[in-house]
């Protein structure tokens, strides 16, 4: 078995998902965010590189101005070492960013993803990785979602992170917690991830056994 290639990287860990505009509700913002810096030190600690990117908006946005406490890095994140910094305003930390090359000029097969939100920059980053190749983790204790509610609905940030992790599972990155994905870097080895056929067939034969 190859040892993967990995590297951590970090989205959009800011003040507007803590004390800002946009509370991360789902799972606790608190413990995504021990579970952020826990990644960020066991990445450091086996040698797998981290790169941090921030998300800005122009100055009169209502989220992530430039130069607003919100916009800021979070401490857990800020004062932690990276060995890459970029800086976003689209969802996917690869549009506009350097964030291919810097990967490819490391030799990275594997992208951890860490930080927020679940179903919007995350997803996005997530798939982009898979387009590119690229082996994906996620872990669902890191990361966290907010509620909706618009023309087409309303969902909570439970239900919203719920949907996203599954679907991730069944085809674009493998999903583990935190702690899972500790003991595989210590280990060297790789995390699991799904199908969509394997995950459609767990979900019928759930159903025909109810």
């Amino acid at each position: 078995m190859t040892s993967p290639r990995r590297a951590l990287i970090v989205i959009d860990v800011q003040n507007e998902y803590v004390t800002g505009n946009l509370p991360i509700e789902y799972p606790d913002v608190q413990t995504s965010l021990a579970n952020i810096g826990r990644a960020m030190d066991t990445a450091r600690a086996a040698g797998v590189p981290v790169a941090v990117v921030q998300n800005f908006a122009p100055a009169t946005s209502p989220l992530f101005a430039r130069g607003s406490v919100g916009a800021a890095l979070h401490q857990v994140v800020g004062s932690r070492a990276h060995d890459h910094y970029m800086e976003k305003s689209l969802p996917s930390a690869f549009a506009g960013t350097d964030l291919a090359d810097w990967l490819a000029a490391q030799q990275i097969d594997t992208l951890t993803v860490v930080g927020y939100m679940t179903h919007n920059c995350d997803a996005s980053t997530i798939n982009h990785a898979v387009h590119l190749g690229l082996t994906v983790e996620f872990l669902h204790d890191a990361t966290g979602s907010v509620p909706y509610e618009n023309s087409a609905g309303f969902a909570s940030a439970q239900d919203i992170h719920r949907v996203f992790s599954v679907v991730l599972q069944s085809r674009f990155a493998a999903v583990a917690s935190t702690d899972e994905w500790v003991a595989a870097v210590q280990g060297g080895v790789p995390l699991e991830r799904g199908s969509i056929y394997a995950s459609n067939q767990r979900a019928r034969a759930s159903r025909a056994a109810a």
